[in-house]
């Protein structure tokens, strides 16, 4: 007799705690840390519970960059071209666009209609 693959329902399980994928809990992580550094001035200046709001935002910030795609609005130029992106991923590539002295590189196959070389 053999053995057969049962479909299931897969989707959630590449999360942690519910709502954390991999990227959004590294990304909260790293804006935490951030913010903890905020957390610590703060807290030098009797501004504790400050602190520890200004580490919630920012872990909160850095997960929605981990999460969130750029919504696709026909209204604006940027979200047509950036549509259902993740805002990180148009985030890196802006700063590379910035960084490489804004030039885009495009390359084109030629085509040889039928011809061989």
């Amino acid at each position: 007799m053999g053995t057969y693959n049962l479909p299931r329902n897969v989707k959630g399980e590449g999360r942690i705690l519910f709502i954390f994928t991999g990227k959004s809990l590294i990304y909260a992580v790293v804006a935490g840390g951030i913010g903890l550094l905020f957390y610590f001035i703060l807290s030098a200046l009797d501004l504790a519970t400050a602190g520890i709001v200004v580490v919630i935002a920012f872990a909160g910030i850095g997960f929605l960059l981990g999460t969130c795609k750029v919504p696709n609005i026909t209204k604006f130029e940027f979200a047509q071209k950036t549509g259902g992106e993740n805002i990180d991923d148009v985030i890196k590539r802006a700063i590379k666009f910035k960084t490489k002295g804004k030039k885009i590189y495009l390359y084109k196959e030629e085509e040889n209609n039928g011809q061989q070389s």
